[in-house]
């Protein structure tokens, strides 16, 4: 049973301690960003704690947002005259319900909720959150220098993906207007982003972002399970199992390592551990081509091919992508499955992607 929290009191229904659970902090403006209200006061001025906590966070990965009640123009007008807007994907500023906005930029980033801070110094606007979205972790604005260094804001390695993330998400920006403005088919769009796709065997240097994307990836992950560094270098290091890392560009700019696949090796049937792909490439289908490769490898093996699945609520496309590529359920307990493919049919490599092993 759940306490009621105080206000000022940071809240979740999951657990708050996991590093780096948190992917995106979403700011009130007025009297939290700024010490004022814009509409009311002559002038309002910016809290330098807040401004030390976006450029720390930004540096960790953290992106940031806006749900605020304010004139938009206005409220970015304020925010580049403080050279701060570039800090802001998806802003919301409008005349809506706090919760309202914070779910459209869950949408906007394809995050989930639970994944997501609010710093408000309204109890009011937080206790409406709290109450709609129960997911979402409620700040006092009072308490940011604490509350935006507890271990839940900060992952355990800062990678270079990392460090780049804001201006990957900025970039999407730009990539998803020019599919919005392009005249045909998807796969017509795709076919002019000169997208390539590298899969390799993972080395020390790619661990930090592997355990990374197990802890950060919830639609796109088989299993939700998550793995550390030391568990992801031993079985890097295993003769019986194969670790790959796929990465992908295109001409708008650098994805970074955005899939994982891990497979234990068998003399008869090689077994799919753990298969994952970042949200930010599911429209790419690249999740498809890493698969197909991992069926390849089993078929040159002269083995068959078992994968694991686990229900976690939120990756049932995993599901799709095993049944379209010819699997079927083997064992099912609970939630857990064990899916086997004979391998008769695998897939070609899309025309429209530039495919890499190493």
């Amino acid at each position: 049973m759940t306490s009621t929290p105080t206000a000022g009191e940071a809240t979740t229904t999951a657990p708050t301690s996991r590093p780096g659970r948190i992917k995106c902090v979403v700011w009130d403006l007025d009297d939290t960003v700024w010490e004022g209200v814009l509409l009311e006061d002559e002038q309002v001025t910016v809290r330098p704690e807040v401004v030390a906590e976006l450029r720390r966070l930004d540096q960790l990965g953290v992106l940031h947002s806006i749900a605020s009640r304010n004139d938009p123009d206005l409220a970015m007008d304020r925010l580049r005259a403080e050279g701060l807007d570039h800090y802001f994907l998806h802003p919301k500023i409008t005349w809506n319900p706090k919760s309202s906005s914070i779910e459209r930029i869950a949408a906007d980033l394809n995050i989930g909720l639970d994944a997501i801070a609010f710093v408000d110094d309204q109890p009011f606007e937080r206790e409406e959150v709290r109450f709609a979205l129960p997911e979402v972790t409620t700040v006092d604005a009072a308490d940011i220098t604490e509350v935006l260094r507890r271990d839940e804001f900060h992952p355990r390695f800062v990678t270079d993906e990392s460090r780049h993330r804001r201006a990957m998400y900025q970039s999407a920006a730009v990539r998803d207007q020019a599919e919005q403005d392009h005249q045909g088919t998807s796969e017509e769009f795709l076919a002019t982003l000169d997208l390539r796709f590298t899969i390799s065997r993972a080395e020390e240097a790619d661990l930090q972002r592997a355990e990374e994307l197990t802890v950060r990836t919830n639609q796109l992950n088989s299993t939700g399970r998550t793995y550390s560094y030391e568990e992801l270098d031993r079985l890097r290091r295993s003769e019986d199992h194969l670790l790959l890392v796929a990465a992908l560009t295109d001409r708008y700019g650098d994805y970074g390592k955005i899939g994982l696949a891990l497979v234990e090796r068998g003399d008869e049937v090689w077994h799919l551990r753990m298969m994952l792909m970042s949200c930010r490439v599911m429209a790419r289908g690249v999740g498809t081509v890493l698969l197909n490769h991992v069926m390849r490898l089993a078929g040159e093996d002269g083995a068959r091919l078992r994968a694991d699945f686990v229900e976690t609520g939120r990756n049932r496309m995993m599901y799709v992508t095993y049944a379209f590529a010819g699997f079927r359920e083997l064992t099912r307990d609970g939630d857990s499955v064990v899916f086997e493919s004979d391998l008769e049919v695998v897939q070609p490599m899309p025309g429209y992607l530039t495919v890499e092993t190493r």
